[in-house]
């Protein structure tokens, strides 16, 4: 077992880590974590967009949460970003394109077309 002092240094690397919100942010990302989505990679997805949202320090204006099924199953991993009304369905993520969506999308606040649920049905 750990000691006293091992478990509170542990709590205080990690309280940087969570970003897992419930409301209050202006942006939300929604990783779907049914057993479809984790068998297909979402639990790294997760990872790394927690990550990048502390990375860059936006840690109160963006939540990062998870879902169950989002019902497509053939496009696990599946990541929903919520801005107001808008949503944005990507899918085929991965913690490569996650970076790359909180870069693109949250950041500079244009969606990555070919990434999402539109350009892969076609």
């Amino acid at each position: 077992m750990k000691s006293l002092e091992e478990l509170k240094a542990i709590r205080e690397r990690m309280q940087n880590k969570v970003v897992l919100r419930e409301g209050g942010a202006d942006k939300r990302i929604v990783v779907g974590m049914a057993t479809c989505g984790i068998a297909a990679g979402a639990r790294p997805v997760l990872n790394a967009f927690v990550e990048e949202i502390a990375n860059r320090g936006l840690t109160g204006a963006v939540e990062v949460s998870q879902t169950g099924c989002i019902g497509m199953c053939r496009f696990e991993p599946i990541v929903e970003v919520f801005e107001g009304d808008q949503r944005v369905t990507y899918v085929h993520v991965d913690p490569v394109k996650a970076r790359e969506i909180v870069a693109r999308h949250i950041v500079g606040g244009e969606p990555i077309v070919e990434y999402t649920i539109g350009a892969a049905e076609k």
